[in-house]
């Protein structure tokens, strides 16, 4: 006998191919919220229903419901923005938002503090710039992210092609989103929009794609449910290395939950891809878990069924059999800052955001200044999985104007900061996420000077160190792979996880359990002192740790690499 379905599996079953009561409930005049499951339903939509967690015990005092408001998430296959979009983007931050433009470690953009009756001309104003929301969020495949310059060789770029189209193909086909949200036709009777792919119940949960180009691996291609290695020689694309079963959520205290790294499986040509990556999603389509939502990820899957098992079911209805995995090798896994040359000789400026928010704040004006950069860009923008923005196509003769909008507007700090300020990622966290217990981009302002301070006392100001910041454990930051990572427990206590490398090819592992900041830095004083002191050339702080026995790896979950 099949297990019960989840309430969610019911709820996608009943919905009419994500239509629910949404349209409904947005003309609902009394409150500022929609029901739960809609709210649920909203989610493949690309908005979440929030409230300000701030304010929450203030207004029950008061008698008042919470303070809703949406927050809204585009879907940019690759993180590409035209300046026109830019500009769009921008405005809707400042006149439906609150103000704020956030880069998302998937490599789009999130708005904040959107309220009901904005929600609707919100998403007509993205579609109205040529891009959607549809399936930022929900149990589809999301935002296609990959290697965020395609642009730097013609491999590159038609690598950038492939993981354009694989978010075409794979994206939902209801016509739900243009009814509510477009004005399009009102359904009348039973839906007859055709999921081939989805189905009427969609994916068991979230599936996340993305595409890495050797030797840099700044997407966290192992954190993929599909990660796509791309191998290109002479500058040939030949094809790719397919990678299974990633994904950083867990729960505290469930030791059934785990972050888990992808397994390489094979090898295919371009020409296969789409055939590939759809079989595999279709194979967790039919296999996932359908009655325990945190064990319905693809990485639970093949746990549960076994990778071989797995590969042999996706061969089988492939109908051939994948390749032999190619030589690789990743060396870094962070954003390579300032200007960067490619092969067609147009220039490629990367820029730090701190958390991925671009507001103005005192002399800090970095939405006025993405602002005043697209205003005169002729090129394009792409965002980084690691919340950074790439201002990109540059011709020589444009530089130094660019360069003078980003010195006037704060927007150079790239050049003076740390090494560990360079490469820190914080999710949202509070006021706003449901889901956090402890704070997360608004506490990486207080944490990285202190940590600065300790770094500087052994001289390691310029050391490149992977920092993440979650506040809660589901991994939106991706914490598990940091060299140092905190993952929330509650108001002022985290995990301090320590020991992944800088290639995102190592788990980090558990090293002191829900401790404050004065823990937090005992604890980090010392090592810092001991890399310092006995660390090898190159050699990483996670790798440190590793080789001097501070920490083991997780040896079950290491992608094997394949090298020349």
């Amino acid at each position: 006998m099949s297990p019960p379905l989840s309430d969610f599996e019911r709820i996608k079953a009943a919905s009419r191919q994500l239509r629910g009561s949404i349209a409904e409930g947005l003309r609902d005049p009394v409150t500022n919220a929609i029901s739960d499951d809609d709210n649920k339903l909203l989610k493949f939509h690309g908005s979440y229903q929030q409230d300000d967690r701030d304010l929450r015990e203030e207004r029950r005092r008061q008698k008042l419901e919470p303070a809703y408001s949406f927050m809204l998430r585009a879907r940019l296959p690759s993180g590409v923005v035209t300046p026109t979009q830019w500009l769009v983007f921008d405005s809707i931050a400042r006149d439906h938002a609150n103000g704020s433009l956030r880069i998302t470690t998937r490599q789009t953009f999130q708005w904040h503090g959107i309220i009901k009756r904005r929600l609707k001309p919100t998403i007509a104003a993205i579609h109205d710039a040529l891009a959607t929301t549809i399936a930022s969020c929900g149990d589809v495949v999301r935002n296609v992210v990959s290697t965020a310059n395609p642009v730097e060789s013609s491999g590159h770029a038609l690598a950038y092609e492939w993981a354009t189209r694989l978010s075409e193909e794979l994206a939902p086909r209801t016509r739900a989103y243009h009814e509510i949200w477009l004005d399009g036709d009102a359904l009348v009777g039973e839906p007859k929009d055709e999921e081939p792919l989805y189905g009427r119940t969609y994916l068991p949960r979230k599936f996340k794609i993305g595409l890495a180009i050797p030797p840099l691996n700044d997407v966290d291609v192992f954190a993929q449910d599909l990660g796509l290695i791309a191998i290109i020689e002479q500058g040939e694309l030949k094809g790719f290395n397919i990678a299974i079963g990633g994904g950083m959520g867990a729960t505290h205290g469930d030791p059934s939950t785990y972050p888990r790294l992808a397994s390489v499986i094979g090898f295919v040509t371009p020409e296969r891809l789409l055939a590939v990556s759809e079989t595999i999603v279709a194979v967790q389509r039919d296999w996932g878990n359908r009655s325990e939502r945190k064990h319905a990820r693809l990485k639970y899957t093949i746990d549960h069924r076994g990778l071989d098992a797995f590969k042999a079911e996706l061969e089988q209805r492939l109908g051939f059999a994948l390749e032999g995995e190619r030589a690789y090798r990743f060396e870094h896994n962070g954003d390579r800052y300032g200007w960067i040359e490619g092969e067609d000789g147009r220039w490629h400026l990367t820029l730090q955001i701190e958390s991925g928010r671009l507001a103005d704040v005192g002399e800090r004006r970095w939405l006025t200044g993405l602002r005043e950069l697209a205003r005169i860009h002729e090129g394009d923008f792409r965002l980084t999985c690691n919340q950074n923005v790439i201002v990109a196509n540059v011709g020589a003769g444009q530089r130094a104007r660019i360069d003078a909008i980003v010195t006037a507007h704060g927007l150079d700090g790239y050049r003076t900061d740390s090494g560990i300020r360079r490469h820190a990622v914080a999710c949202v966290a509070l006021p706003t996420c449901g889901l956090a217990m402890a704070e997360s981009e608004r506490y990486l302002p207080d944490l990285l000077p202190r940590l600065e301070t300790l770094l500087d006392v052994h001289g390691l100001r310029e050391a490149p160190i992977l920092l993440r910041l979650s506040g809660c454990p589901n991994g939106c930051s991706r914490p598990y792979l940091g060299e140092i990572a905190l993952v929330g427990r509650g108001p002022g206590r985290y995990d301090l996880r320590l020991g992944a490398d800088f290639r995102g090819q190592r788990l980090n592992q558990l090293y002191r359990e829900n401790v404050d900041e004065p823990a937090i830095l005992d604890a980090l004083s010392p090592l810092f002192a001991r890399y310092a002191a006995e660390r090898v050339i190159d050699e990483g702080f996670g790798d440190f740790l590793l080789r001097t026995g501070v920490i083991e790896a997780d040896t079950r979950r290491i992608p094997v690499e394949v090298v020349a």
